[in-house]
């Protein structure tokens, strides 16, 4: 028993399957906040993620908070979830940034983010300062449709902001994944498939939030369903994380491109590579002077430098087949050609038109072709030449292969051997 106001009230707490499953959900952010804190790996990216555990898992509790009515026993807690809309955005925002870029620290500039929460916030102090019976009049009042303005205009601004967020999480991450491929030749240890689940489920949250919201403005559903259909799939997300943070943890750490290209040097090739080696143009004379030809503009690469670079570049890929390799980087192929990733990068992209990922499964994708005519593919199983290769998955090797040979492996097979 508690008193309330010089009320006595009576405790009866009956959660209902849908607050057991948030409630179990705040303490699994809770849990996973607590892990994520203590990792020595990209600090910023996790602790940024761990704050976004413990802003999720406060409003799971609020969710079952609300559904079990205990605004009398808990007056207090009234109002805790109000602003964490406007910190879920930026949160898993900033969280992507600094995931992708291990060197990358918080700025003052970032924190410019977070000014819309931190208005709600302001704004809602009256609120948070009263009273515990000044509270629960509150809450009633609200129940009847006395909603004070600066609330009422803080629902659209929430959706408003989660769609900006949303939105640029994805783009953020497709135009990362696309420099990715400037510097590894494999992706399984370096993409960003977990942050484009994680920005998808974002994505998809408030995708429901607008769609729940609009339906019960056109009383087309029961007010509070939309609320309890995203603390569920809120809870889905936790739930998810924790079960990736298990099943593979090495999520929480990132290795990723750190030589990108400008844009102005990618250049789009019109047809994938398929079945022959880029051609290779003859070095000219090195008595002609460097002065005399064209450079590039930020790396002061000259065009016979380049065909120089691009002639070495195609006798170490045949003669010495580094490509085998699963984890060569760009890095790794520069170091072998006395030169650096980003002169190597941009002969890639100005004289090839392919990015370094590209480059080097063409020739994997050769290899496998090469093999299969030979007849290998008879005594030894796909996913050996696959390996043999270079590949580092058979799943990757399916995409690539297609991708280049517009033709299935199996397809490709079948063709060769009739």
């Amino acid at each position: 028993m508690q008193v309330l106001g010089g009320v006595d009230v009576m405790v009866h707490l009956t959660l209902d399957w849908l607050q057991v499953i948030a409630l179990l959900g705040a303490v699994q952010g809770l849990v996973l906040a607590g892990a994520l804190i203590t990792r020595r790996s990209n600090r910023t990216a996790n602790r940024l993620l761990a704050v976004t555990m413990v802003a999720f898992s406060i409003y799971l509790a609020s969710a079952a908070y609300d559904g079990a009515e205990l605004l009398k026993v808990f007056p207090h807690f009234f109002g805790a979830a109000h602003p964490l809309p406007f910190l879920f955005g930026p949160l898993i925002y900033l969280y992507a940034v600094t995931a992708a870029d291990r060197t990358r620290q918080l700025t003052l500039r970032d924190a410019l983010h977070f000014i819309p929460f931190l208005a709600v916030i302001v704004d809602g102090l009256p609120i948070y300062l009263m009273s515990g019976a000044e509270k629960v009049a509150l809450y009633h009042r609200l129940q009847s449709g006395d909603v004070p303005p600066s609330i009422a205009i803080a629902l659209p601004l929430k959706l408003i902001s989660g769609v900006i967020y949303a939105t640029l999480t994805l783009v953020f991450l497709r135009r990362h994944r696309q420099l990715v491929k400037e510097s590894y030749s494999s992706l399984e240890h370096v993409q960003l498939r977990w942050l484009l689940w994680l920005g998808a489920g974002a994505a998809a949250i408030w995708a429901i939030a607008i769609v729940t919201n609009v339906l019960e403005a056109m009383d087309l559903t029961v007010v509070g369903v939309g609320d309890d259909i995203i603390a569920l799939a809120m809870a889905v997300m936790v739930y998810g994380i924790g079960y990736m943070g298990l099943r593979q943890p090495e999520i929480f750490r990132y290795d990723t491109a750190e030589y990108r290209v400008p844009a102005e040097l990618r250049v789009v090739r019109a047809t994938p590579a398929a079945t022959s080696p880029p051609p290779v143009t003859p070095a000219p004379n090195v008595s002609e002077p460097l002065a005399t030809t064209p450079r590039y503009e930020r790396s002061g690469l000259s065009d016979r430098e380049a065909q120089q670079l691009e002639a070495a570049l195609t006798a170490v890929m045949e003669k010495e087949r580094p490509w085998r390799d699963s984890d060569l980087t760009l890095a790794d192929l520069a170091t072998r050609l006395d030169t650096t990733p980003h002169k190597l990068s941009e002969v890639l992209n100005s004289q090839l038109g392919l990015t370094f990922y590209d480059f080097v499964n063409g020739y994997r994708v050769r290899e496998v072709q090469r093999r299969i005519a030979a007849g290998d593919a008879r005594r030894v199983t796909m996913l050996a030449l696959t390996l043999d290769a270079g590949f580092a998955s058979k799943s990757t090797f399916n995409v690539v292969f297609k991708k280049h040979t517009r033709q299935t492996p199996s397809d490709y097979r079948q063709a060769a051997q009739a």
